[in-house]
């Protein structure tokens, strides 16, 4: 695995913004969990805990024009791109203050304003739109950068390698972030890639590519920087492979009975991305404590102000649709 080398590493007051983000972003996810549970958010629900440390590391060396394309599991890219914990958790309840007015709820949320072109239920269905945005950048001679997150599991998907190819092409300038949690929903690895080094499917298009390590939020930033560097500069795009772990069920419920019965609590022993970044700046028991009372003042502040929103008319049913 490629490493990132730590001279000129992020400074340590960056690392706390680091630190504080990830928590933001797992005691939100948390609690959606818990509200869903109790039956008051409606849909489907995946969670991205465990993974943290991809979203915040790739979404805060973006700039602000920068775009993204998420996944189903987006909660933690929108907040790290920008978006409002109240305006997500209200998309989430299906309020009209939501970032999306409440027409697109966990699977389906975006928001266009702050540079989110979409979460998506289609594996590996955001690729193509980065691409396309990518190239309207190039085409305007726009220094900004087209990002698309996606699993291992939509490797393998048609979508995937016409992405890349044209993406490489046309050297357009995108970033392909791949969160390599080694589960495509329920199937392992071994069962459904056909080599274990993701990054090497980059090689078919002669794409630059890096693979790193996803728990390490350092790591993952300095990475990322590269990566946007190189396609900004208009040296083409680059996939990055950040080798990561999925610290719970593939949505809210899953039995997980493909997993062997140890593994969830040893993985969330040893490779939970916050507890390695707060080992990391040595945090004391009181710096923890005031930092998790203002994450969770925000998290149940978001709650009562979803619950407090606004409920979409009947009629809102038909809006924005055009076929």
């Amino acid at each position: 695995m490629a490493q990132v080398e730590r001279k000129g590493a992020v400074s340590e007051e960056l690392l706390r913004e680091f630190y504080r983000e990830m928590l933001l972003i797992r005691r939100f996810e948390e609690k959606v969990e818990e509200r869903f549970r109790a039956g008051e958010l409606p849909g489907f629900l995946h969670v991205a805990i465990g993974q943290e440390a991809v979203a915040v590391g790739v979404c805060r060396a973006l700039q602000d024009d920068d775009v993204i394309a998420s996944t189903h599991r987006a909660h933690g890219h929108t907040l790290a791109k920008g978006t409002h914990p109240n305006e997500l958790m209200a998309e989430l309840y299906g309020k009209v203050e939501g970032c999306s007015k409440g027409y697109g709820g966990s699977m389906h949320l975006y928001d266009v304003e702050r540079g989110n072109l979409g979460a998506n239920a289609v594996v590996g269905g955001g690729l193509p739109g980065i691409v396309g945005a990518a190239l309207a950048f190039k085409f305007r001679d726009e220094p900004r950068v087209a990002v698309a997150f996606f699993g291992d599991g939509a490797t393998n998907i048609g979508t995937f390698h016409e992405a890349l190819n044209l993406a490489q092409l046309w050297l357009v300038p995108a970033v392909f972030v791949c969160e390599n949690n080694g589960w495509a929903e329920s199937t392992p690895a071994h069962q459904q890639l056909p080599i274990d080094d993701l990054s090497k499917r980059a090689e078919a298009y002669g794409m630059k590519a890096r693979r790193v390590g996803g728990q390490d939020v350092e790591e993952v930033f300095a990475a990322a920087s590269e990566a946007l560097e190189h396609a900004r500069g208009g040296d083409g795009p680059v996939l990055l492979v950040c080798d990561t772990f999925r610290l719970t069920g593939h949505y809210v419920g899953d039995p997980q009975v493909y997993r062997p019965r140890d593994e969830l609590a040893r993985l969330r022993e040893t490779e939970d991305p916050i507890e390695k970044l707060s080992a990391r700046l040595d945090l004391t028991d009181e710096d923890v404590q005031e930092i998790e009372a203002e994450v969770v003042e925000i998290v149940e502040g978001s709650v009562e102000f979803a619950k407090a929103g606004t409920d979409p008319q009947p009629e809102d049913a038909l809006k924005n649709v055009y076929a």
